[in-house]
């Protein structure tokens, strides 16, 4: 399976069919909120009728209860990946694992992963603004042990934490790293970003990659180069 996820950070279906339908392969997309929103839970199944794996990027934060019963229907939608915020507690994660476990399709549910600091929060907004002391790494290893201890499957973190968490919780302990641009791309909004290639030497399982492959002039070819890098070829 690819560890490249692609993010259809696209305003149109249109936009979405006309960038899916150049790939001949299965690849793994990442669908957030713009999608879900403007579209609903339609598209996720008709991507998933495409054939290929998705990581329903929502990010879910909420009482335990609400996030538990959230989680068993977003199980139904047999997508490969979930996740939610690790700030939301123990107890939160915890329910919303009962949530897929109950929800699952055919006893199989997607995979659970926490964010733990968005890869566009500085060391000054998480200090200054959010009230949370010590280093961004301190509190991104926080919340990964967190995660592991209440049962989930990995986390959402930045390239430059990903070493640090296998150290903390186990090379089977997923990390899952958004803000990996090109090394002649804009950042954009993001701050804690990095290359395809430091991703792979910093031993990430999967990474996200958006604008770097959906904006590219030949997106498959740029696609496949990335998935290569991954793949240590």
């Amino acid at each position: 399976m690819s560890k490249t996820m692609v993010a259809l950070d696209f305003s149109t279906r249109k936009e979405v069919y006309e960038f899916l339908l150049q790939f001949n392969e299965p690849i793994y997309v990442k669908i957030g909120m713009e999608l879900t929103y403007s579209f609903g839970f339609e598209i996720v199944r008709e991507v998933k009728a495409m054939g290929h794996h998705i990581f329903l990027d929502l990010k879910l934060h909420d009482i335990p209860n609400t996030v538990k019963q959230a989680m068993k229907n977003l199980a139904k939608l047999d997508v490969d990946v979930v996740n939610l915020h690790a700030a939301g507690g123990s107890a939160m994660m915890r329910a919303a694992m009962e949530g897929l476990k109950e929800g699952s399709v055919n006893g199989k549910r997607p995979m659970c992963i926490a964010v733990t600091q968005l890869t566009s929060t500085s060391q000054a907004a998480m200090n200054d603004e959010l009230g949370i002391p010590g280093s961004v790494q301190d509190c991104v290893i926080q919340y990964a042990k967190l995660a592991k201890e209440s049962g989930l499957d990995g986390v959402v973190c930045s390239v430059h934490e990903a070493k640090a968490i296998h150290e903390a919780c186990g090379t089977d302990f997923l990390t899952v790293t958004p803000g990996i641009r090109l090394a002649d791309d804009s950042k954009d909004d993001q701050k804690r970003v990095a290359t395809p290639q430091y991703a792979y030497e910093q031993g990430c399982d999967y990474i996200v990659v958006g604008r770097s492959i959906t904006k590219a002039n030949d997106k498959v070819a740029t696609y496949h180069m990335i998935e290569d890098i991954m793949e240590g070829k």
